[in-house]
């Protein structure tokens, strides 16, 4: 049928939400295919289920393409698959739990490894049963402390998980390779350039992990390449590890009295001035001859607050994100844990610590950080501290630091940590060049999991041994309603949307511009006329509404093809317009119909 906006339930507005950061939250809400609900959860409106629905169908036919069966989970489920896997503690504040009547523990589903697992263990128990991969289009439930940018970041959203089932690591491969490969295409269709990095698993666990980003500014993950081909989220870069160093003929350890320099740029200001470098060893001392320890703050799942001091060469930062990706290897963490620089009353509770003057101690013997004492601070450093760098460091006394601290002679440290910012120009972990950054926003992850899940909930099948093995499995991820988010992100201009014909709502925008009873019913025959080609047809029949409102509409919601018909109709013609160009030409209204049917196909 033909869309009427006489009849179409909706509202375009002029001005921009005054709650949308972000140019798709705005033009969501303005054109009238979303409205707020609440804080990060949304009301699709016709328009915007169109688009939707035509996401989801590019999706469906790919999974289909490489023989995932499609089912359908409850997004209400109860607390047991969760307890047994521990993540009911380890979303933390994350889920959304509730109570029914009887007192009984529910949630509202972040995510369904727990239940696809269960449904496969109900009902396959024998290799010949495998490979098998499911999937679902489910609405997902996080509580975000801090909903924002319309669609992209929310606590309601859509997503496509589906999941492997294998006898073994070999079939696993092969799965996610064909995840992998499906994914690459349903981008291609959706006409989303994405990018595919190397990514941390996290608290999804597994021994492979990738992310599919769509560049932008205001993307919220930051990730890197090279020009010779490496591509990785931030969290999952690695450092080139410089070599050890012989320091058998190091000088002893220094400390000098450096009063009020509790900052790497007083202490180097310092430095400079008390033990000024010669020409041969530099000239200068600089933030990178400083080592920064830093105390972090770990809140773990159970509550539970812990620190940690990381040292760090003084010109890199920490970053918190990369920290998180990493420090479960040190820590007793399964879940999701808060991390903050440590505050002042953290900092109370730990006398050894001197505020801008804590170093990693004097000798190997003593320590004051990585120790296994229980009064000690565990202590990781960066990979660039190894045997034989020297130092300039706190020594454990304000207005003092020690130079020429010897890391492997004169301090240890508990374990190594990726944990400090990735820099443009950084060299690339396989040796592809300098790196570069961008942002971006993450459209799809896919998880090698391994038997993390198959093994909790007791997933095994009889291999052709006739022993029980426990299944091995992956998880693959598609944000639905943040791949809309990203469309129009990636397709809009200072008038409104403009989208790619795959998704629009409509092959084309009929507007009748005019009074005359003749425009309408040419408007009304042509919209017809479309129909019966095999096009969708949104029609603009309202009568009372100026041209200027009408084209301001038709570009806000952005159809691909525009077609006016409006004077020219006295001559014979109408206006057609590419939306994405601007093009637009004046053709014979007998031909119209033809035009178009060739614009969209040749599309």
């Amino acid at each position: 049928m033909v869309i009427r906006l006489s009849q179409l339930f909706l509202r375009t507005l002029r001005e921009d939400p005054v709650d949308a950061e972000v140019a798709s939250h705005k033009l969501l809400v303005r054109a009238g295919y979303i409205r707020r609900a609440a804080p990060g959860i949304y009301t699709w409106l016709p328009l915007g289920l169109s688009v939707l629905r035509k996401v989801e169908e590019i999706i469906r036919e790919e999974m289909a393409a490489i023989g995932a069966q499609e089912v359908h989970f409850p997004a209400l489920l109860p607390r047991e698959p969760y307890e047994a896997t521990n993540r009911w503690t380890e979303y933390g504040e994350g889920l959304f739990r509730l109570q029914d009547r009887k007192g009984a523990d529910y949630l509202l589903a972040p995510t369904h490894e727990e239940m696809f697992t269960l449904l496969v263990k109900d009902l396959y128990s024998s290799y010949k049963d495998l490979p098998l991969s499911l999937y679902q289009i489910q609405n997902k439930y996080r509580d975000e402390a801090r909903p924002r940018a319309g669609l992209l970041r929310g606590r309601e959203f859509i997503m496509k998980d589906s999941y492997s089932f294998d006898v073994d690591d070999a079939g696993l491969d092969a799965s996610y390779a064909a995840h992998r490969g499906a994914y690459l295409k349903i981008f291609e269709r959706l006409g989303l350039e994405v990018v595919p990095v190397a990514a941390t698993a996290g608290a999804m666990g597994g021994s492979k992990s990738e992310e599919f980003l769509f560049p932008t500014e205001i993307g919220e993950d930051t990730f890197v390449r090279s020009a010779g081909g490496y591509a990785a989220n931030v969290e999952a870069v690695t450092t080139v590890v410089p070599d050890d160093i012989d320091f058998s003929n190091a000088p002893a350890a220094e400390v000098l009295d450096t009063p009020d320099t509790p900052t790497i740029e007083t202490l180097v200001a310092a430095a400079n001035q008390i033990a000024p470098l010669e020409e041969a060893d530099g000239g200068a001392w600089t933030a990178a001859d400083t080592l920064k320890n830093v105390v972090l703050a770990v809140t773990l799942p159970t509550g539970e607050r812990q620190l940690v001091v990381i040292g760090v060469p003084g010109d890199r930062a920490v970053d918190l994100k990369r920290v998180e990706a990493n420090i479960g290897a040190f820590l007793p963490i399964a879940g999701e844990i808060g991390l903050e620089q440590a505050g002042e009353e953290d900092l109370k509770k730990q006398p050894l610590i001197v505020k801008g003057y804590l170093g990693p101690g004097l000798s190997l013997d003593q320590p004051l950080l990585g120790s296994d004492s229980a009064t000690k601070l565990l202590y990781l450093v960066d990979p660039r501290v190894v045997n034989g760098t020297t130092w300039i460091t706190g020594a454990n006394e304000a207005g003092k630091h020690v130079f020429g601290l010897v890391a492997g002679r004169d301090f240890g440290w508990d374990g190594v940590i990726e944990c400090t910012e990735v820099r443009a120009g950084d060299p690339s972990p396989d040796g592809s060049g300098p790196l570069e950054t961008a942002r971006g926003i993450e459209m799809g992850h896919i998880f090698q999991l391994g038997r993390k899940y198959a093994e909790a909930l007791d997933l095994k099948v009889l291999d052709q041994n006739g022993k029980q093995v426990v299944v091995t499995m992956g998880s693959y991820g598609v944000g639905v309603t943040r791949a809309v988010a990203a469309l129009a992100e990636a397709n809009h201009d200072d008038r409104g949307l403009v989208w790619p014909r795959t998704v629009a709502p409509a092959d084309v925008h009929v507007v009748a511009v005019g009074r005359g009873e003749e425009i309408f019913q040419a408007a009304e025959r042509l919209s017809a006329e479309l129909e019966d080609a095999g096009l969708s047809v949104i029609y603009d029949d309202r009568p009372k509404v100026s041209p200027g409102v009408k084209f301001g509409d038709a570009e806000l919601v952005g159809v691909p093809t525009i077609l006016a018909v409006g004077r020219g109709l006295v001559d014979g013609v109408v206006e057609i317009k590419d939306r994405r160009s601007g093009e637009a030409e004046n053709i014979e209204v007998d031909k119209a119909v033809d035009y178009v049917v060739n614009a969209v196909r040749n599309q």
